[in-house]
């Protein structure tokens, strides 16, 4: 069907930066809304940012100004630029996308399998 498989994900100091990648395979018609979710351990999952298809942005205050988010639909896929990263900013980082199958006008949820974000000295 259509998967999600997520990049970028490790290790950094505090003040740097990283890239976070998503890129969905399969038979998809159209991808609606794409966003990045994170969870710490023992916390509640958390949505970071969020892109729709027409490019109109959204994000937590507590990474606005930090991350920006981005996507490039010829190859299906979404970004996290995340820069001047803090302690706190440490979790599973997981993608989401709203799409469509190709073929059929239903809309669906798709998840990435997540990837780790530390950020210590």
């Amino acid at each position: 069907q259509v998967q999600l498989v997520e990049s970028g994900g490790g290790l950094v100091q505090p003040g740097g930066s990283l890239r976070l990648s998503c890129a969905a395979s399969g038979s998809i018609g159209s991808i609606n809304d794409m966003k990045w979710y994170r969870q710490a351990p023992g916390k509640q999952r958390e949505l970071v940012a969020s892109i729709s298809s027409g490019g109109s942005t959204r994000y937590a205050d507590s990474v606005k100004g930090r991350f920006a988010i981005s996507r490039d639909n010829a190859k299906n896929t979404m970004y996290l630029q995340m820069n001047s990263l803090k302690p706190e900013d440490t979790a599973v980082y997981y993608c989401n996308f709203l799409l469509r199958v190709t073929a059929t006008v239903l809309l669906k949820d798709y998840w990435g399998q997540g990837t780790q974000v530390t950020v210590s000295s």
